[in-house]
C-alpha cells in the first residue's frame, strides 16, 4: 500500500534505537524525509546512516538534542523545514516503589513524558492545520491501558498526556490532522531488558529467567520487534489513516485479557 506520505517531513523523537528508531525506519521507507532526534551522538549517527541506505529514504537529518529542555526541543524543531508528521518519544522514568520517589522524580516524568509532547505539539499543530495535513503520534506504553505496578512515574505521567491528547485530537481533525497514541507493551529494546534487570535485581532472580517467565504469559509466544511497532505507526501518518484520531492503539501481543 502506498501511504501516500513521500516527500513530506517527520521530526522523530528518541529515534537512536529501539521503537523511536523502527518508527523512523518505517517513515524513512515511505520516503518520508526525516529529522531523527535523540541525545546520544553516537549511536544517532549511526541510526542515520542505517536509515539513508534504505531504498525510496529521503532526505535524513540527525539531530543530538534532548526534547524534554526547551533548548533541546527548539534546536530539534528549527532543523525540520516543515513538520508534517510528528513522533513524540522520550525514555522512560526509573522503575521503582512509588514512596522511593520525591517531588523532584515526579516532576521529571512529567516533563519527559507528559509536558514535553505537549510543548512540541503546541509548536506544530499550528502549522499542520493551516496547511491541511497533520499527523502526531505520541509513543507512550501499555501502562495506560493497564498500570504496571513499578512503573508508578511513568503510569501517571503518561495517563496525563492521553487525556490531554483526547480532548485536542477531536479539535484538529476536520483540519485533516490527526493524534493518536501508541501504546506498546513488551517490546525487544534496552528498555525492556532494563526492567528486567530491575526486577532480577529486586527478586533476587536471574534476568534471563524472569525474561521467559515473562515470555510465556504473551499468547502472540515473544516480544515484539520494533519494525513491527514502526509499521503501525507508519499507517497511523498515513494519507488513509485521516478518519482516526484520538484513539490509544495497544501493541502488546494480545497480552492484555481485556476485551475494551
Amino acid at each position: 500500500m502506498d501511504l501516500g506520505i513521500a516527500g513530506r517531513w517527520a521530526l522523530v523523537c528518541g529515534a537512536s534505537k529501539g521503537l523511536g528508531l523502527g518508527c523512523a525506519r518505517a517513515l524513512a521507507a515511505e520516503g518520508v524525509n526525516v529529522v531523527i532526534v535523540a541525545r546520544g551522538e553516537q549511536a544517532l549517527q549511526q541510526a542515520a546512516d542505517a536509515l539513508r541506505t534504505l531504498p525510496g529514504a529521503g532526505q535524513v537529518i540527525a539531530v543530538a538534542a534532548d526534547v524534554t529542555t526547551d533548548a533541546g526541543r527548539a534546536t530539534a524543531l528549527a532543523a525540520c523545514p516543515q513538520v508534517d508528521i510528528l513522533v513524540t518519544n522520550a525514555g522512560g522514568p526509573p522503575a521503582g516503589d512509588f514512596r522511593q520517589f520525591e517531588r523532584d522524580d515526579w516532576i521529571a516524568a512529567l516533563d519527559a513524558n507528559m509536558l514535553a509532547p505537549i510543548a512540541l505539539i503546541r509548536a506544530t499543530v499550528d502549522g499542520m492545520i493551516a496547511r491541511g495535513f497533520g499527523r502526531i503520534v505520541n509513543i507512550t506504553s501499555s501502562s495506560v491501558k493497564a498500570p504496571i505496578d513499578i512503573l508508578a512515574l511513568s503510569n501517571g505521567a503518561r495517563s496525563g498526556l492521553t487525556g490531554f491528547v483526547a480532548g485536542l485530537a477531536r479539535r484538529t481533525v476536520s483540519a485533516n490532522v490527526t493524534i493518536n497514541n501508541l501504546l506498546p507493551g513488551q517490546f525487544d529494546t534496552d528498555r525492556l531488558r532494563g526492567n528486567f534487570a530491575f526486577l532480577a535485581k529486586q527478586q533476587e532472580a536471574d534476568a534471563e529467567a524472569i525474561a521467559e517467565q515473562k515470555r510465556r504469559h504473551i499468547p502472540a509466544g515473544r516480544f515484539g520487534q520494533p519494525d513491527e511497532f514502526g509499521a503501525a505507526c507508519a499507517f497511523l501518518c498515513s494519507a488513509q489513516a485521516a478518519y482516526l484520531t484520538g484513539q490509544n492503539l495497544l501493541i502488546d501481543g494480545g497480552a492484555y485479557p481485556g476485551t475494551f
